[in-house]
């Protein structure tokens, strides 16, 4: 018995196996190339094979072998990471259908997984794609006390299940007037409820845990998908990231942590500067707030120079793109460190926080942030300073497959 498959099937398998194998072994050459991992090189040579790094250095010290695609650039940075986005949950047309970053039908759903969501192919993916961003932290946005789960992701245009680097990231809440309900006649209603009803919710998880360790299986509870998620973030293995921007929510969450112990990731914090030391004594990381958001209600603290401040404290922290429902599309990480790199942070400094930061912030440092032997060949590669305003990127290498650009 024959079996036909349609043609369409074949071409796009036979040009799928193409590519990977033209692409299998690359070679990007840069005037320039910030790797993120030590001194910037010049004249500079990244061999790239079965989609990691293979080796790093510079035309006198590295011989580009035989059979090695060449492509080449005047700067080459590690490729770029949203430290917090919900590219792919919400998407380029801001229409309901597209729009999955925020389920209000309860204030607190961390059973929720934007994983579950997520569109590989939404044309936004491609959008931040052809501008260097090769790896999202993504998921539901802030807006209520616990919007759910987020997770990492490449923007290759490829499977979810090959192209996620961590499921489960974080837990994504918001602490502050951003959560509240207020004139609704719901809950939360204040500041104070709001965090009465967190505090409840984790104790709740930390009885459930207590019964999951009787020995007799008869008493153990049903399982229960929200106690499990909140289960993981009492035992530190899942951080709870908390949008908050207003120094008393601040000082709030970080009391909260210490009475449960709970690793937490500081997102937005507008008000950073109002209790800087506080936030430098708890060893929290932080994902600041979009530079270029609008200051306004609880982000009227907001500054272009809070970036340099927590720099100088030594304070690690990233940057974000964020979201805003009144924005359509998103905002690009890329800007948001150019507008910080201008108002009191170095170029390095500005690029570590879209590199290596995030990477170190979500765990992610054995395999993106930088580039070196062993890590995987995500590379940014532009036609000049990539914060100058006209500058193109001119190829996107995720993997080690030239996602776009053109081999030379």
């Amino acid at each position: 018995m024959k079996i036909f498959f349609p043609s369409y099937l074949v071409l796009g398998v036979l040009a799928s196996l193409i590519a990977t194998s033209a692409q299998a072994q690359l070679v990007v050459q840069g005037e320039t190339v910030y790797t993120m991992a030590g001194e910037v090189l010049h004249d500079a040579i990244v061999l790239i094979k079965g989609g990691k790094i293979e080796a790093v250095g510079t035309k006198t010290n590295l011989r580009i072998p035989d059979g090695y695609k060449v492509v080449s650039a005047r700067v080459v940075v590690p490729g770029l990471i949203d430290a917090h986005t919900t590219v792919g949950v919400s998407g380029l047309l801001n229409q309901n259908h597209d729009q999955e970053q925020l389920d209000k039908t309860g204030p607190m759903q961390p059973e929720l997984r934007a994983v579950d969501s997520y569109n590989s192919l939404d044309p936004l993916v491609d959008f931040v794609r052809s501008l260097g961003i090769t790896t999202l932290h993504t998921g539901h946005g802030p807006g209520a006390l616990i919007s759910g789960q987020t997770f990492v992701v490449k923007t290759a245009p490829s499977t979810l299940d090959h192209a996620t680097l961590n499921a489960a990231t974080t837990l994504a809440c918001t602490f502050g007037p951003g959560a509240l309900n207020m004139g609704k006649d719901k809950a939360p209603g204040t500041v104070s409820k709001a965090m009465a009803m967190f505090r409840a919710e984790l104790i709740k998880a930390s009885e459930y845990k207590e019964k999951l360790t009787k020995t007799d299986a008869e008493k153990h509870p049903s399982r229960d998908l929200r106690l499990e998620t909140l289960q993981r973030a009492l035992e530190g293995k899942q951080p709870l990231m908390i949008t908050v921007q207003r120094h008393q929510d601040i000082l709030a969450v970080l009391r909260l942590a210490a009475e449960f112990k709970l690793k937490i990731i500081l997102d937005g914090v507008a008000d950073a500067a109002l209790v800087i030391k506080e936030i430098k004594a708890s060893g929290f990381p932080v994902i600041l707030h979009p530079t270029l958001a609008r200051p306004s209600e609880e982000l009227e603290n907001l500054s272009f120079e809070t970036a340099a401040k927590l720099q100088k404290e030594g304070i690690l922290f990233a940057l974000q793109s964020g979201f805003e429902s009144y924005v359509p599309k998103t905002r690009i990480v890329l800007f948001e460190a150019a507008a910080a790199a201008a108002n009191g942070l170095t170029f390095a400094e500005a690029l570590a926080s879209i590199t290596i930061n995030p990477a170190k912030i979500l765990g992610l440092t054995e395999r993106v942030g930088s580039i070196a032997p062993g890590k995987d060949a995500d590379l940014a590669l532009y036609d000049g300073d990539p914060f100058e305003y006209t500058t193109h990127c001119v190829g996107t290498v995720i993997s080690g497959v030239l996602e776009s650009g053109q081999p030379r």
